[in-house]
Order: structure tokens, then C-alpha cells, then sequence
């Protein structure tokens, strides 16, 4: 089956480890999927032209979500008040979170885990008397590290089965 390149950035689906419920799936908006080779500056001694530059380890973004405030019953706001509110008196326990990015049918065409996520920051928008908006909350979360999976259902009639653009399978 063949899909459409590049893929539209619309259609996703997220996921806790531990947290059922379509409210709690449920975001308009997914960002920091994202990670960056530190460099280190090096210089040499007597040699004033250049400087060495070096890897250093990976630096990741934290995962940002986005969504309309939901209800005091959502179990991933409790998570985060827990772990916001609990000033390091307490373990901060982790979730697995994956991102979904869907085709037109529903099925996943690639799909991002992030490990041991742990939320940072809790935001409501801005109130303004004057705009005729939806409140939205954003969620933050810190995490360990993340993977990028292709789906079964990603792959195109070229022979090598993928799109050329997995980076990390």
C-alpha cells in the first residue's frame, strides 16, 4: 500500500504507560520531538587558526503537549500534580509516553517512545476578556531518552520498504 510523501503532521495519537482514557490521549498540539549532538571547543595550544571541535553525548528537548483544559478527574493532570506538587518529598514516578503519527485510515506510519518521562511544568493560556478561544493547558515533561519506530504499515511498493528518512532503525 502506498502512501503519500511526506506525511501529513495532523493526524497523531498519543499514549501513557499506565493511563487509560481518550481524554487523556487526547492533544492538539505535540512539539521538542527532538535531539541534538553536543560540541565541545578545544583549543590547541600555539595554534590560533582553528579550534578543535568534538561530540559530546546527546542533548534532548523536553516533549511539549498541548491541549484544552480538561476535567479534575484526568489521570495524567493528577500524575503531574503529584509530581509538581510533591517538591522532591516523594519518588517522581515515571511514564513511557509515545507519539503516534497516523495515515489517513488510523494506522501508525511512524511513532516516537520517550523513556521515563516525568512532567516539568504545568501551563494554563493566558485569560483575556476580549478573545473567544478555547482555554488550553500545556504539559511539559522531561525524559530519559527516545526512540523512533517505523510501522509495518509505513512501508511503500520500493524495495527497500522504507521512505529513507528512519534514523535511527
Amino acid at each position: 500500500m502506498a502512501h503519500e510523501y511526506p506525511p501529513v503532521a495532523f493526524y497523531f495519537q498519543l499514549s501513557f504507560s499506565g493511563i487509560s482514557g481518550t481524554v487523556d490521549a487526547s492533544f492538539k498540539e505535540v512539539s521538542g520531538i527532538s535531539m541534538e549532538m553536543g560540541i565541545e571547543e578545544i583549543t590547541e595550544g600555539g595554534n590560533n587558526a582553528f579550534k578543535h571541535r568534538v561530540p559530546t553525548s546527546v542533548k534532548f528537548s523536553n516533549l511539549v503537549l498541548k491541549r484544552g483544559l480538561v476535567p479534575k478527574d484526568s489521570e495524567v493532570i493528577a500524575w503531574c500534580k503529584s509530581t509538581l506538587e510533591g517538591g522532591l518529598a516523594e519518588v517522581i514516578e515515571t511514564k513511557n509516553i509515545t507519539v503516534h503519527l497516523l495515515n489517513e485510515n488510523g494506522d501508525p506510519l511512524n511513532s516516537w517512545s520517550f523513556m521515563n518521562a516525568w512532567p516539568v511544568k504545568w501551563a494554563a493560556a493566558d485569560l483575556h476578556s476580549m478573545n473567544n478561544e478555547v482555554m488550553i493547558e500545556t504539559l511539559e515533561f522531561a525524559y530519559s531518552n527516545f526512540t523512533e519506530m517505523t510501522s509495518p504499515a509505513s512501508t511503500s511498493d520500493d524495495d527497500d520498504g522504507d521512505f529513507g528518512f528512519d534514523l535511527f532503525n
